[in-house]
Parts: structure tokens; C-alpha cells; sequence
């Protein structure tokens, strides 16, 4: 049974449907589910599929290609001898077949593009000279190396320039989706627990069906992450070399992010991370955003040209934060980090960014759904010595509304119901009036809190104009 993705198969069923033939590129991170989507969408039913070979050299793929032809039905002699042999092969497979649509599933195609084996130019033939020009042929294509299915194919500037009909970006499952997930895995999960879990694992189908409905979260994460033979415990070094064909300077990107919680500008990134001011710094920032592990968004009254990038990947922050710092390899590390300062503090930065990557949620909370908006952070940059408020300030998420209106959200990861106290009330205070007094703006603010249990009403709780809970996260 598939979860979610409802508007990711209704792009593959319009695809089908078209008249036309149609080249479909799905992309995303990996372990995000697009082989299973892509299969679902079809009821496992192709003319022809096919997935590369990881690290084999051109005459293994092309062997496998023979074989993938020939459980296609296809009578095949010996392998073809280069990809414009194996793709006539292919035509020949679709002139045979008596299918209305035929269907056809490359899967991991960026491994079978090895050096010298001028596979792009074979694709880009099949395709120009011979697919298109038919009315009967769906290609679906995807992979792992995400980098290369955008770098060579979607945003190609050669024969495939403008030749992917639909691109279907597959993101992570939202909370509502994980909710769904764990229900459907029988794991009797509450929704306080599939946040705790999102916290740690962020929305991905292949990490979540690793959980054990016999044990207790903390249990399960232990397992999967800290015990001797953990399943994930090698997925930081996989995640990235599967995903980029040179991951060094990802890592490298992704590393010098994860030391600065808000985020780094380009400049800082450059200065920092030790990286070079040059294109391919530009391509690995656009590859990452692509893939869903970095963000990039304004300071509220900035240029462009200031743009922050900010890591956002659940995963990456859980390994940055508690794997690495696993250095006596105990195997209960998370359980006995429960309650710590350093958990406790993770707790908050984790649920910001499930706030972060929520956001239409909380505009439909907010009964502002329909309303045009962007989102932004802001830090003070003022010398504090010239302040009328000499705090220093920051804010993570501003919804910087069309109709006069900024919502300065206040995220807050609570047990209980937040119960606010003069300090607290003050420091709102501060963060406001610095907001204001430093950008200008001639807009309302209104403060909004975003947390678990809700709101304490007391006396210093009416700066609060809504409170948005845990409950309206999980929604649709």
C-alpha cells in the first residue's frame, strides 16, 4: 500500500494518459521511495525495465541490459557492443509489444552512464531521433545520484535540453504521512512519538520501516542507529557518495552548515568551509537544495545577494548532533542521552525544523492559507551599544504576510502546555522591537507560538495573537 504521493502519481497517470509520448525524470533524495512510487503507479506493469549496475563497468551494464530485455520477452543474441546498439535493441522491444502505452523504467540510469561509454548521446538518439517521434512511449526515468538525473538530464543544455515532459520531485513524508506510515506498520505510535521520531528521522520511508513495534522508541533508535550491528550505522558515508559521483565537497558544504544553526551566507560558507568562490560551489549549493538537505531563504529585510543556506536534514542534523559524539560506541546512547542538556537542546532545534518544513500547515492554522506570503529568518546585525534595546535578537521563522501583516513565530518544544513568566514575556519584547526598529517595517507583528501542548493562559500570555499545536502540524 502506497502513502501519500497523490500528486506525484497523478503526474505519472497524466503522463500515461497523454497522447503524446512523454519523457518523465523522477528525482529526490535517496531512500525516499521513487523505484516504489514508480511501480506503484504502474501496478509493476512495463513494456521494459531496467536498473544500472553500481560500480560496474560499461560491458556489465550492457550485459545486464540484455538480460533486462530479454525477461521483457525481446529475443536476444549476443550483447550489444555500445548504447546505440542496446537502445535499437530497445526500439525493436517496442515495435513487438501491442500495448496501447508502452511503459518504459530505467532505474538508477546515472550508474549506467560510465566513463567513456558516451551513454548521454546514445539517450539523447533514442529519444530525439526515434521515441518522440511516436505517440506510444512513456519513459520513466530515476536514480540514486540525484546530481547527475539534474545536471545531465533536466537540466541538460545539449540534445535533451527541454526534452523531460514532467519532472517529479519526491520529497519527504510530511507528519501527517508518517502518522499514516507508522499506523500502517501496526506500531501503535501517538502523535507526541511520530514527532519525536520525525525529529530524529525526518520523513523517510526507508528509515521508518526499520521500526520495531515490539520495542519502545528510544529502544528502536538505539537499535537502529547505535547498536553493534546497527542497519543505519553506515548511512552518513552512503548517503552522500550515492547520491553526488564527487561527494567531497557536499560533505564539505553539509559539514560547515551543520557548526551554525540559522544558517550560512554564501560568503561565510566560502570563508568558513575552506571552499572555493566558483560555479561548482554554486552547482553543489543547487544539487543540495535539489535534494532536499539544505534550504535557501532571505533574512527579512535583505537582498538577494544575501541569501542564507541552512541545513534542514533531519538525519544529518541526528548524525552531526549524537552519532558522532557516540565515541565509546555505547549501545544505548540515545536512551541514556534522554533528559541531558545536549538532548534537551536538540529537542528545540529539532522541532523548529519540523516547524520549517511545515509551514503550509501552519498558514492553514492560522486561517491564512489563501493568503500570499513568504517566509524568511532575521538575526539583529545592529551594534547593540546603538539600540534602544541593547538584547541581542533572533527569529527563525517570519510569515511575511501580503496583507500588512508579519507573523513572528516562536517555536517551542514542550512536554506540557508552555506556561510563560516575566523573562520570557521581555525577551518576546525584545525580539519584536528589534525586528521593527531594525528593518523598518511599517506592517503589523503578531506573535504567534508554535508548540506541542498549547498555551497556559496567565498574565503574561496575551502578547500571544494564536497558538498553533502539535495536532495542527499532523494535518493535511
Amino acid at each position: 500500500m502506497i502513502i501519500g504521493r497523490k500528486k506525484e502519481i497523478e503526474q505519472l497517470h497524466d503522463a500515461f494518459k497523454s497522447e503524446y509520448s512523454e519523457f518523465v525524470a523522477v528525482y529526490g533524495r535517496r531512500r525516499v521511495g521513487k523505484t516504489f512510487l514508480v511501480r506503484e503507479a504502474f501496478n509493476y506493469h512495463f513494456t521494459f525495465q531496467h536498473a544500472g549496475l553500481a560500480k560496474s563497468n560499461m560491458k556489465k551494464q550492457l550485459t545486464a541490459w540484455k538480460s533486462s530485455l530479454k525477461d521483457s520477452g525481446l529475443k536476444v543474441g549476443t550483447s550489444p557492443k555500445n548504447w546505440i546498439e542496446a537502445f535499437d535493441l530497445l526500439k525493436d522491444l517496442i515495435r513487438q509489444s501491442s500495448e496501447q502505452k508502452k511503459i518504459i523504467f530505467i532505474d538508477e540510469m546515472p550508474w549506467m552512464d560510465t566513463k567513456r561509454s558516451e551513454f548521454i548521446p546514445a539517450l539523447e538518439h533514442f529519444w530525439n531521433s526515434w521515441a518522440s517521434g511516436r505517440k506510444d512511449v512513456l519513459l520513466v526515468i530515476c536514480g540514486s545520484a540525484t546530481s547527475w538525473i539534474i545536471n545531465k538530464v533536466i537540466k541538460n543544455h545539449g540534445g535533451l535540453h527541454n526534452r523531460v515532459t514532467h519532472k517529479v520531485h519526491l520529497k519527504q513524508f510530511t507528519l501527517n504521512e508518517c502518522y499514516q506510515y507508522a499506523k500502517s506498520l501496526k506500531l501503535g505510535m501517538t502523535q507526541k512519538q511520530v514527532l519525536e521520531c520525525y525529529m530524529v528521522m525526518g520523513g523517510v520511508p526507508f528509515y521508518w520501516s526499520f521500526l520495531d513495534r515490539r520495542l519502545g522508541l528510544a529502544q528502536n533508535i538505539d537499535r537502529i542507529f547505535f547498536d553493534d550491528d546497527a542497519v543505519l550505522n553506515s548511512e552518513y558515508d552512503e548517503l552522500y557518495s550515492s547520491l553526488f559521483r564527487e561527494p567531497e565537497a557536499y560533505v564539505q558544504v553539509i559539514t560547515t552548515l551543520g557548526q551554525k544553526k540559522i544558517g550560512m551566507t554564501r560568503k561565510e560558507l566560502v570563508s568558513e568551509g575552506k571552499l572555493s568562490e566558483n560555479g561548482k560551489l554554486t552547482r553543489v549549493l543547487e544539487d543540495l537544495e535539489y535534494c532536499g538537505f539544505i534550504r535557501k531563504y532571505c533574512l527579512f529585510g535583505k537582498k538577494k545577494k544575501d541569501a542564507v543556506f541552512q541545513l534542514t536534514d533531519f538525519y544529518t542534523l541526528f548524525y552531526f548532533r549524537f552519532i558522532m559524539n557516540n565515541t565509546r560506541k555505547d549501545r544505548m546512547f540515545w536512551s541514556r542521552s534522554i533528559g541531558t542538556p545536549m538532548h534537551n537542546q536538540w529537542c528545540g532545534l529539532a522541532f523548529e525544523r519540523v516547524c520549517l518544513t511545515h509551514v503550509d500547515q501552519i498558514k492553514t492554522a492560522l486561517s491564512i492559507g489563501g493568503v500570499m506570503s513568504s517566509e524568511a529568518a532575521w538575526y539583529s546585525t545592529m551594534n547593540k551599544k546603538n539600540s534602544a534595546t541593547a538584547r541581542g535578537a533572533q527569529i527563525d521563522l517570519l510569515i511575511n504576510r501580503n496583507d500588512d501583516i508579519i507573523d513572528m513565530c516562536e517555536m517551542k518544544y514542550y512536554t506540557e502546555e508552555v506556561v510563560f513568566n516575566e523573562e520570557e514575556q521581555n525577551k518576546i519584547t525584545n525580539r519584536m522591537l528589534r525586528l521593527k526598529e531594525e528593518s523598518k517595517t511599517e506592517k503589523a507583528v503578531n506573535v504567534i507560538l508554535i508548540t506541542t501542548k498549547g498555551l497556559k493562559r496567565n498574565a503574561y500570555s496575551d502578547m500571544i495573537q494564536s497558538v498553533v499545536t502539535m495536532e495542527d502540524l499532523f494535518k493535511n
